[in-house]
C-alpha cells in the first residue's frame, strides 16, 4: 500500500533536511515518492499505477505520496513546479532523481528496475 507522507514522517523515513545538508536516505529499501494533488488530472491517472506497483513490488521498493496542497514545505524543498512529479530514491547516499509528468506503468516499472533495483534490462532485437 502506498503511504502518505507528512513533513514529520518524511523527516523520519526519508531524509531529515533540517539536520543534514548532504543527501542521505535512511530507508531500508529504495523509494518512489509521488508529489500530487487531488485536483490534478494526470495525478489521478498515475495514482492507480503507483498503487499497483506498490503491491507488485512490496518488499523491494517503498512507495510514498505527498499531497502538495497539504505539504507545501516538502514541495518547496524539492522545487516542485508541476505535478505529478516523481522522486526516485536509491538506497544509501546516491542522489535521488526527479521525473515530471505522468508515465505509463511499463515505463515507470522500467525506471524503477534500472535506476533503483539496478536490474540489467536486456532487449532482444
Amino acid at each position: 500500500m502506498t503511504e502518505a507522507l507528512t513533513k514529520e514522517t518524511f523527516l523520519a523515513k526519508v531524509f531529515d533536511y533540517e539536520k543534514n545538508k548532504e543527501w542521505k536516505y535512511d530507508g531500508e529499501l529504495p523509494a518512489v515518492i509521488d508529489f500530487w494533488a487531488p485536483w490534478c488530472g494526470p495525478c489521478r491517472f498515475l495514482s492507480p499505477i503507483i498503487d499497483e506497483l506498490s503491491e507488485e513490488m512490496k518488499g523491494q521498493v517503498n512507495f510514498y505520496k505527498v499531497n502538495t496542497d497539504e505539504e507545501q514545505e516538502l514541495a518547496s524543498v524539492f522545487g516542485i513546479q508541476s505535478i505529478p512529479s516523481l522522486l526516485f530514491i536509491p538506497k544509501g547516499s546516491k542522489q535521488p532523481m526527479m521525473s515530471m509528468g505522468a508515465m505509463p506503468k511499463g515505463d515507470l516499472k522500467k525506471v524503477i528496475d534500472e535506476k533503483l533495483l539496478e536490474k540489467k534490462i536486456i532487449t532482444l532485437a
